[in-house]
């Protein structure tokens, strides 16, 4: 079962959580609900560098009803806090313009979430690789 979140109900849950281990059970519960990705995909194309944990994420591009494009993300790990990670990102990410992807200020969202405090250094290397991966992806298809 795939449950989508907004990045909106992400932070909202995080603002209602005040220990550590519940928002990182939280992330993990997040991740649980992530789609896995065909194992076809998950090829060195679609690997992410500068995660300690194997990341694999492919993207489409497709119109939407009034003719704008919009980029779609799917990815996986072998990592369950990363899938966490990752269901945070699509929930930021998936299904925004190219444009929009670019001007998004995930670092701040990070901040806000209490990941930067909280997270490894090498996790959150790992989550803005991620972060440049698909900010990458965005400005070649604008």
């Amino acid at each position: 079962m795939t449950v989508q979140y907004t990045i909106d109900d992400i932070v909202e849950n995080f603002a209602f959580i005040d220990d550590w281990e519940e928002k990182y059970r939280y992330l993990l519960e997040l991740g649980d609900f992530l789609e896995h990705m065909n194992e076809e995909d998950k090829t060195e194309i679609n690997k992410v560098d500068g995660c300690t944990s194997q990341v694999w994420l492919k993207s489409r591009l497709a119109k939407d009803e009034d003719g704008y494009s919009r980029l779609y993300f799917q990815a996986d790990s072998d990592a369950h806090i990363v899938r966490g990670l990752i269901a945070v990102l699509l929930a930021i990410y998936n299904g925004k313009m190219p444009k929009d992807i670019i001007s998004i200020d995930t670092e701040g969202i990070f901040t806000k979430l209490g990941l930067q405090e909280n997270l490894s250094p090498t996790r959150r290397n790992g989550f803005f690789s991620m972060v440049k991966r698909i900010q990458d992806t965005a400005v070649m298809v604008k």
